[in-house]
């Protein structure tokens, strides 16, 4: 966490330790998708407490519609990585 280790010092501190694994707890109680707390979100009180927003990624639509035209033309898309680049 910015902490210069010297010869002979642990990688990680107890306190590292701590926070690393206080992380870990609080990611494990998180929706896969969504990332909110399991507890809150599947509470049938929350069952209208959430909005949702469409917002689209330019980025994502430029490489999904190049993949689907790949697969179009009966391209392979197992192993296949799009990589993008910004053009203006």
């Amino acid at each position: 966490m910015g902490r210069v280790v010297r010869e002979g010092e642990p990688l990680w501190l107890d306190e590292d330790r701590a926070w690393a694994l206080a992380l870990l707890d609080i990611e494990a109680d998180c929706c896969p998708e969504c990332k909110q707390p399991w507890g809150e979100v599947t509470d049938p009180k929350s069952e209208e407490a959430y909005r949702a927003e469409l917002i689209r990624c330019h980025a994502c639509t430029t490489s999904a519609r190049t993949v689907r035209a790949y697969q179009d033309k009966g391209g392979q898309t197992e192993g296949l990585h799009v990589h993008l680049d910004r053009i203006t």
